[in-house]
């Protein structure tokens, strides 16, 4: 460039002589020929008049050349025209007084070295050979030659600088403009400049007063102004600099106690220029304050006003090499330090930093930045010779605020908190999508005591989202980074570990408008989420999915959102694709209260939720589904824990408002609590808040089922409808799981229609309605064996009944038909029909408070010759009396129906074998025996209260065997009466887990009444 203005002042000096001269040239194609010459040795340059030349000499004398060309060291250069013109005066003045002298379209185009080199080496070895190789000050020349002479007007206008290289031509500087006028060298040289570079324009003014000073290497003052449009900040509308500047010995210019003012900020200014072969450039700035807010102000607008338009045709290495080309030719070393930094609100404090240009190694340092309790540190490192340069860096920061540490540049983040960080970076290239593509970054950075404010939430506590400690991991953007820690929301804690790959999500547009890798792992006290899969930042999800939620409800609450109705517990497992419009699982388990399922299904978000899947299902437990306890388990129950009704539970079906639903159910078992149907294939229709669920025959308890099930949650009290018709099926499993009532054996056939409504388990008992219609076949009633009793009536009288589930009471067919109204089942037509008994009887169960009460009339024969035989009309009834709970009834005979007709009693006595004569009943039912008539013993022993007794004795007492012991009778006839108890076997105790609870109400039978009456018959 030194060559290209030695040019420019040569062809203006010479254009002034050949005015003189040209027109004593006869031809004008030797003038043109002559001119070049010259010019070419006065410069050291191929300097080509291609053009016509034009002569002038009034007003003054003046010479206009066009299409002059000119080849030097590392530049070529086309201008359009050359005009130069200066005053009459000049000829016989020894002043010369140059008018102006005018540059018009030039096109200088700078070449790599080693090109420069050969082509000076062809093209100017004439230029070569004249030049003595001396270097030289090139104002010395200068200094005599303004001595005598004024130059009104330099100009360049329309100009253009381009950088050629291997990749081509790239126009560096372009409309360039350019003004220079040196009046007087004791006076002021004045310099306005204005070119276009990367789309921005750039006006430029230099002053320096007064000249002389400065060429004879003594101070001058130096006053300089930058302006650029688009500004190249907020707030930065002008740079100047001004001082004192001088040209030293050794040919630098340095400027001492300068002053460089950035908008309204102003810093001290120490600089010194050397010139040579490969010039360098040292400059200190320091400032005590540096207040840069204005330069954030109105952000967004200057943001994008100071975006230039970019040249068309530039490529990314093109706009590289531009950018760098003009560090590569020279060195430099760069200070400043400031003792305070202010923007805005934010302060930092003792800011160093330095950089550092050598041989085209670039490298830069952030020493120190104090920003409140906080400081950062960096370096860079880069070779700017390179034709794609490649940048080295680190980044150290220690107890930085991060929202103040946005403001610094001009933003603000819904995060406060403090960082620390250590991350190393390289990338190559400077335009944006060079550094996408190769950047990467290594380290890692954490952030403590954060509070995180989510944007578009309208509500404080959902918005906040606070961070005790989040830590970052990144070992290079080729492998996704690591982000874990611990988050607290609205009071409750959740631990966080995140994984995305950040190359695709941060320097890949293309990728963050498709799927991004996602790793998630979320975990609470309420709930886990984990992700496994690839997201789009549009909203959608597609990969692996688990969820479980021990507590729906809490979780719900927690979040804000709407209960789930009966759900309290919920997980899912399988591959999903979700978006805004809906989520598809394939190869899902899930799990709803515990019933667990697995299959492929898809959800239509909306209100309400529409849902299609196909469902499988070793267990489907409506009652679990419903928000009803787990069944109990079918183990043997202990005494304590059968008797009672159940536990009240809520029954919720609100959920099924918000759905409509079309499930495919494949179960191996489907169950309501303890009853168990299957396997079922059927459907599951939910519409408008009702679920209807229909069984087709299915095998159940050793028969079939066939069912049909309506949930109805659309009103406030949600209802269920249930009717079914079941053959064949044993009935003892089947009632030990519905009721818990194990004293009934046979095949069951029963058809029921049964509805209720409540909002717990408890409550729609309690509305039970409807009817059913019960048929058991050969079975047994299990407690008490009717026959036995007959048979062994004496035994009974002197010990006893005592309840005995190894026994029972043997039916070839048992029947009832059930009213049920407020969930008591109410029946007057039982009818059973047995071997050796037959029975008729009513009562009802209480399903709300798990009682039975049933009164059944047995007859048996008296040949007692078994089945088949009509029931005798004398025979002789002892009903049998089932009351309490489902799990542990009394079932016990009612003797009192033997002492209503004692004549009937002893005769059937008789035909039973008892010895009534010997015992001496016959005296004692005609009133002539000495114990009286045992009408009167029994008159007395109610109605009348023994001297020797302190309480009377009850009816029930003396049937069922209690109250006092009474003193034994003297024997009669010297003879014990026959141990009757002895001829009996002995009552079997049932055991520890067998006993049921309801039995220690029972009175006390170990000698009955009837017992005692023959003691004292005796």
């Amino acid at each position: 460039m030194r060559r290209f203005f030695l040019c420019l002042l040569a062809l203006g000096v010479l254009a002034v002589v050949s005015v003189m001269i040209l027109p004593s040239f006869v031809s004008s194609d030797w003038m043109r020929a002559e001119l070049g010459r010259q010019l070419s040795n006065a410069t050291g340059s191929a300097i080509a008049l291609n053009g016509p030349v034009r002569l002038s000499v009034v007003p003054h004398l003046a010479v206009v050349a066009e299409n002059v060309s000119l080849d030097a060291d590392g530049m070529t250069a086309e201008i359009g025209e050359v005009a130069g013109s200066v005053t009459l005066s000049s000829l016989w003045s020894d002043r010369l007084h140059v008018r102006e002298v005018r540059l018009v379209r030039p096109v200088v185009a700078l070449r790599p070295k080693a090109e420069a080199a050969a082509v000076a080496q062809d093209g100017g070895a004439e230029a070569g050979q004249a030049s003595t190789g001396e270097t030289r000050d090139p104002l010395a020349a200068l200094v005599a030659f303004l001595e005598k002479s004024a130059i009104d007007k330099i100009s360049i206008s329309e100009g253009t600088l381009r950088q050629e290289g291997a990749g081509g031509s790239v126009d560096v500087v372009s409309d360039l403009d350019l003004t220079l006028a040196v009046p007087d060298i004791d006076g002021e040289l004045s310099l306005s400049a204005g070119a276009g570079v990367d789309g921005r324009r750039y006006d430029v003014t230099l002053a320096v007063s007064p000249l002389r000073p400065l060429l004879e290497h003594k101070p001058a003052e130096l006053s300089l102004s930058l302006e650029a449009e688009p500004q190249l900040a907020a707030g930065l509308t002008e740079l100047t600099a001004s001082g004192q500047v001088a040209l030293n010995a050794n040919g630098g210019y340095q400027i001492r106690g300068g002053k460089l003012t950035i908008g309204d900020e102003a810093l001290g200014l120490d600089a010194l220029f050397v010139p040579g072969s490969r010039p360098r450039f040292l400059a200190d700035l320091n400032a005590e304050r540096l207040d840069l807010s204005a330069f954030l102000d109105d952000g967004e607008t200057a943001a994008s006003s100071s975006q230039p338009e970019e040249p068309a045709g530039r490529t990314d290495k093109a706009k590289a090499a531009a950018g760098l080309q003009a560090l590569a030719g020279f060195d430099a070393d760069i200070s400043v330090n400031v003792g305070a930094l202010a923007v805005g609100d934010i302060s930092a404090s003792d800011v160093a930093l330095t950089a550092t240009l050598k041989d085209g190694q670039l490298t830069g340092r952030l020493e120190h930045l104090g920003i409140d309790a906080g400081s950062v540190a960096a370096d860079l490192a880069a070779d700017v010779g390179a034709a794609e340069p490649i940048f080295q860096g680190r980044v150290v920061s220690n107890g930085l605020d991060v929202s103040k540490l946005a403001a610094l540049v001009g933003q603000s983040v819904p995060l406060s908190g403090t960082v620390t960080m250590d991350t190393a970076f390289a990338f190559r290239g400077l335009s944006a999508n060079s550094v996408r593509k190769t950047i990467n970054v290594t380290g890692g950075a954490s952030l403590r005591d954060a509070t995180i404010v989510i944007p578009g939430i309208a509500d404080p506590a959902m918005a906040e989202v606070k961070a005790k400690k989040l830590a970052l991991k990144i070992e290079g953007l080729a492998k996704p980074m690591r982000l874990a820690g611990s988050l607290v929301w609205r009071g409750k804690p959740a631990e966080i570990d995140l994984t995305l790959p950040v190359r695709d999500l941060l320097m890949d547009a293309n990728a963050r408008a498709g799927d991004i890798p996602l790793k998630l792992d979320l975990r609470t006290k309420e709930a886990t989420l984990a992700l496994d899969g690839k997201a789009a930042l549009a909203g959608s999800y597609a990969g692996k999915l688990n969820f479980a939620a021990a507590d729906l409800r809490a979780l719900l609450a927690w979040i804000g959102q709407a209960d789930a109705g009966g759900i309290t517990q919920f997980a899912f497992n399988g591959d999903v694709k979700a978006s805004a419009a809906g989520v598809a699982f394939q190869k899902a388990t899930l799990s709803v209260n515990g019933v667990e399922g697995s299959g492929n299904g898809a959800v239509e978000l909306g209100t309400p939720l529409k849902i299609s899947s196909a469902l499988h299902f070793k267990e489907l437990d409506l009652a679990r589904l419903a928000g009803a306890p787990s069944a109990a388990p079918q183990a043997k129950a202990k005494s304590k824990a059968s008797g009672g009704p159940a536990p009240d539970g809520p029954l919720d079906l609100s959920a099924l408002r918000s759905i409509d639903a079309s499930i495919k159910v494949d179960a191996e078992k489907l169950a309501y609590g303890r009853v168990v149907v299957g396997p079922v294939a059927t459907s599951l229709k939910i519409s408008e808040g009702i679920a209807n669920l229909d069984i087709p025959d299915s095998p159940f308890y050793g028969g079939q089922v066939a069912a049909s099930l309506t949930a109805d949650g659309s009103g406030t009290e949600p209802s269920i409808a249930v009717k079914a018709s079941i053959s064949g099926a044993s009935a003892a499993p089947l009632l030990t799981d519905l009721a818990n009532f194990k004293h009934l054996e046979g095949a069951l056939q029963t058809t029921f229609d049964i509805a209720g409504a409540g909002g717990t388990t408890s409550t729609l008992k309690r509305s039970l309605k409807g009817t059913a219609e019960v048929r058991f076949s050969d079975g047994a009633i299990r407690g008490i064996d009717v026959a036995d009793v007959y048979n062994n009536l004496v035994g009974l009288m002197s010990s006893g009944f005592k309840q005995n589930d190894n026994k029972a009471t043997g039916f070839t067919e048992l029947g009832a038909s059930f009213a049920i109204e407020n969930g008591v089942a109410r029946t007057d037509d039982i009818k059973l029909v047995g071997p050796l008994v037959r029975m008729s009887g009513k009562g009802e169960a209480n399903l709300p408070e798990d009682q039975l009460n049933f009164r059944l009339d047995p007859r048996v024969v008296a040949s007692l010759q078994g089945q088949g035989a009509d029931i005798a009309t004398e025979g002789i009834g002892v009903p049998v009396v089932i009351e309490g709970s489902f799990a542990a009834p009394r079932i016990y005979p009612d003797l009192s129906g033997l002492l209503k007709n004692p004549d009937a009693a002893l005769s059937t006595l008789k035909k039973l074998g008892l010895p009534t004569g010997k015992l001496g009943l016959d005296e004692l039912l005609s009133g002539d025996g000495k114990g009286g008539k045992l009408r009167d013993i029994l008159s007395g022993a109610i109605g009348k209260q023994p001297k020797d007794e302190g309480s009377e004795l009850s009816i029930e007492q003396i049937i069922g065997g209690g109250g006092t012991e009474p003193e034994a009778a003297p024997p009669v006839d010297g003879q014990a009466p026959p141990d009757t108890a002895a001829e009996q076997p002995a009552p079997e105790t049932p055991q520890p887990e067998q006993q049921p609870a309801a039995e220690a109400e029972q009175p006390a039978q170990d000698s009955g009444t009837l017992g005692k009456l023959f003691k004292l018959l005796q």
